[in-house]
């Protein structure tokens, strides 16, 4: 590993919540070809900055392994002194930072300082190269701190010409690496019917899920219209929403009860702790992204493709990148193409079976050990230039 040994990784890791699914698949990954501090948080912000209400921990995440794995649970929002120490004091030949939240931004500009004034190169992966929600706050705060930037890791081409684009960063140091996918399999042998029981689903209904928080860019007023087309073909068939809510459900439930289908719709207006997360999957029959916009790739779909399982996406952002069928990419907000994909699909069950297989061998494709290989070139590529810096400094 030329010019680069420990690497230390800033983030979120369970119980705090935040990006703790995504972070905790990426250390444990990486922490198996090299030493990993990660700095992560005791508190991470006050609720009254998170839209989705409070912000309670969730301690059902599997144990973390501990070999090559050093996790640092410093970081308060209300202590600047835990944001000096960690950037000061942290071992690690690199610094690479998992950004995508305004409010963290004067805590990631202080460790990433930290690390610079140490002549450490600092790596971010952007997960959001623009807010999902449109902030002039987001763009400067993220401008900022991207100055502290050597190299850049994002999920999409799309990101990749974004961060050109919006914050002026050279092509040559944007590298495109896919999410990985997030298993969350805390069940063993799940017992598909079982968990279908427990839900109230019928072995005859068609099962379709729409998961994550509960926002404007998701596209459930899209999802329901198109439910209600469906409806119409296949009525043995189910909607189950779940996910924290992060605006008003009054609409949607207006919506739901002009079209009719209150008694085909399942919601499940909460947080899902990790240790749910794959009852839903694995009772679903089909998983649906109607997205009205997204630049990167999901979390949602990353954890479909963790479990197999078939789906639906938008055209928007990244998602189209999640299937294999190009019918199985409808354009956003357009209910009608939506329900006439799902309806192909639940009435061909060979085709569905394919795009069950199209997702496990995505997921193959975009498996961790590939992603930590070619993050480890981005870090090797820092160590080689921070090198030939001190030699040309002589």
């Amino acid at each position: 590993m030329t010019g680069m040994g420990a690497v230390a990784v800033l983030g979120t890791l369970p119980p705090v919540r935040g990006l703790s699914s995504y972070c905790r698949e990426f250390a444990i990954a990486l922490a198996k070809t090299r030493t990993v501090h990660f700095i992560s948080f005791k508190h991470l912000y006050p609720a009254a900055l998170y839209p989705g209400g409070n912000l309670r921990e969730d301690r059902s995440f599997p144990p973390m392994p501990s070999d090559n794995l050093i996790v640092r649970r410093c970081l308060s929002w209300f202590n600047p002194l835990t944001w000096l120490m960690e950037g000061l004091l942290t071992p690690g030949d690199i610094l690479h930072a998992q950004w995508w939240s305004l409010p963290l931004a004067p805590i990631y500009w202080v460790v990433c300082l930290g690390f610079r004034l140490r002549r450490k190169p600092v790596v971010f992966t952007v997960h959001n190269v623009i807010s999902h929600e449109p902030s002039i706050l987001y763009r400067s705060a993220t401008a900022c701190l991207f100055c502290l930037g050597c190299s850049f890791i994002v999920h999409t081409r799309l990101n990749k010409q974004q961060l050109t684009d919006i914050y002026c960063i050279s092509p040559d140091r944007i590298h495109v690496i896919p999410h990985g996918p997030l298993g969350f399999r805390t069940i063993e042998n799940p017992d598909h019917e079982g968990i279908r029981n427990r839900l109230g689903i019928l072995s005859s209904e068609n099962l379709l899920l729409v998961f994550g928080a509960i926002r404007p860019y998701k596209g459930i007023d899209t999802a329901l219209k198109a439910f209600a087309q469906v409806l119409k073909t296949i009525p043995e068939c189910r909607l189950l929403i779940a996910g924290k809510l992060w605006e008003s459900w009054e609409p949607y439930d207006r919506l739901i009860r002009d079209l009719g289908i209150l008694n085909r719709v399942i919601l499940h207006p909460d947080y899902i702790p990790a240790s749910d997360v794959a009852g839903y999957f694995v009772a679903a029959d089909m998983v649906l992204l109607p997205y009205h916009h997204f630049d990167s790739q999901s979390g949602v779909g990353a954890t479909a493709l963790g479990f197999g399982k078939p789906m639906i996406v938008s055209d928007a952002g990244g998602l189209a990148e999640f299937v294999a069928d190009p019918r199985c990419v409808v354009p956003s907000g357009n209910p009608f193409a939506l329900a006439s994909a799902i309806v192909d699909c639940l009435l061909d069950k060979t085709r569905l079976e394919s795009m069950a297989r199209d997702s496990a061998a995505i997921a193959g494709d975009m498996a961790w050990s590939g992603i930590i290989r070619k993050t480890c070139d981005v870090y090797r590529k820092n160590g080689k230039n921070r090198i030939q810096k001190s030699v040309e400094n002589r």
